[in-house]
């Protein structure tokens, strides 16, 4: 089986084969370049081939569709921060700060649609379904975001409705990438679901896991910046326990600083991580990633192959629920 590094060394390999700095006009190019060479994770291409890799020693196959499944994340990322003003990404400006709002559109736009031509190098045999799982996916995921710009404007998020948004928000992809990792290795459809369901249960402790990040991590490490969930009022899991749990004063504190207009960025952060601190909502995150976490690694360990070829996979997920950033 290859390592995490190893599959990360191919992907670095490809990126940079795909970034070529002679394309016009550079105004167009020069952004996707920049993203693309941001220090991210790379989790979705390395599940991709690791998936892939499960099933066969030979990986080849998997190698398009893997970057298609970085390309295609990053053009999100690219327009998600548009729309959340988000100045920094991966502790470096997003490129709407560096360049501006539309050169972040255009070239995310021709993100998207790189991300297609690399899909559709995938295996002949495979590609109908392999276009059927990323164009599910990918309108998934705008849903997703929809959805999570609609509870900005409510107070009245359900944990049920969140627990949505991030299926589709973060963890769809996740688990397309791993089913269609598999898919390339010829595994059965059976067991190429499994690892579906296996990372989007993963999807979903790994966003709860950045909600707690948010507010509880170290902000040289977190590459973004810390509470900004609470400034922007974005309805996360913390919140969203927060204001089911709150009654008397707490509840009217965490009141006023969804409504204020006016205020003190650090006060109010440290303001409304002291009412999650005093409602044990830490705890109640960990005990849900944790739950998540069982799903998942129980659907991992329903895959029938031995299981020496999962350890690796078992690990990349171990550390991504226990990841301090």
């Amino acid at each position: 089986m290859l390592s995490l590094s190893s599959c990360l060394d191919i992907i670095t390999r490809e990126i940079i084969i795909l970034k070529d700095e002679n394309k016009q006009p550079v105004e167009l190019y020069q952004p996707i370049h920049y993203i693309l060479g941001l220090e991210g994770k790379r989790l979705r291409p390395a599940l991709t081939l690791m998936a892939c890799n499960l099933f066969t020693d030979d990986i080849s196959l998997s190698v398009k569709p893997a970057l298609a499944m970085e390309v295609f994340h990053n053009f999100t990322l690219l327009h998600d921060d548009i729309m959340d003003n988000a100045p920094l990404r991966r502790n470096q400006p997003t490129v709407h700060e560096k360049w501006n709002n539309n050169v972040a559109i255009l070239s995310g736009d021709a993100m998207q649609i790189l991300a297609y031509q690399l899909i559709c190098q995938a295996p002949s045999s495979k590609l109908k379904v392999l276009i059927d799982i990323f164009n599910t996916t990918a309108i998934e995921v705008c849903e997703g975001q929809q959805f999570d710009m609609n509870f900005a404007l409510r107070n009245d998020v359900s944990l049920e409705e969140y627990i949505r948004m991030i299926e589709l928000k973060t963890s769809v992809l996740i688990a397309a990438s791993l089913k269609i990792g598999a898919l390339c290795g010829e595994a059965s459809e059976t067991d190429a679901q499994k690892l579906y369901e296996f990372g989007r249960n993963l999807g979903i402790a790994f966003q709860i896991q950045d909600d707690y990040l948010d507010v509880y991590a170290d902000h040289k490490l977190f590459g973004k910046t810390v509470g900004g969930d609470i400034v922007e009022n974005k309805k996360t899991f913390l919140l969203i326990k927060a204001l089911e749990l709150a009654k008397g004063q707490q509840a009217l504190t965490l009141q006023n600083a969804i409504n204020s207009r006016i205020f003190d960025v650090a006060e109010k952060v440290m303001q409304v991580r002291q009412v999650y601190d005093d409602l044990n909502i830490p705890q109640s995150a960990r005990a849900s990633i944790s739950a998540y976490s069982e799903k998942a690694f129980g659907f991992l360990d329903s895959v029938i192959v031995p299981d020496e070829r999962k350890t690796i996979l078992r690990q990349i997920a171990l550390e991504l629920i226990n990841r301090e950033k």
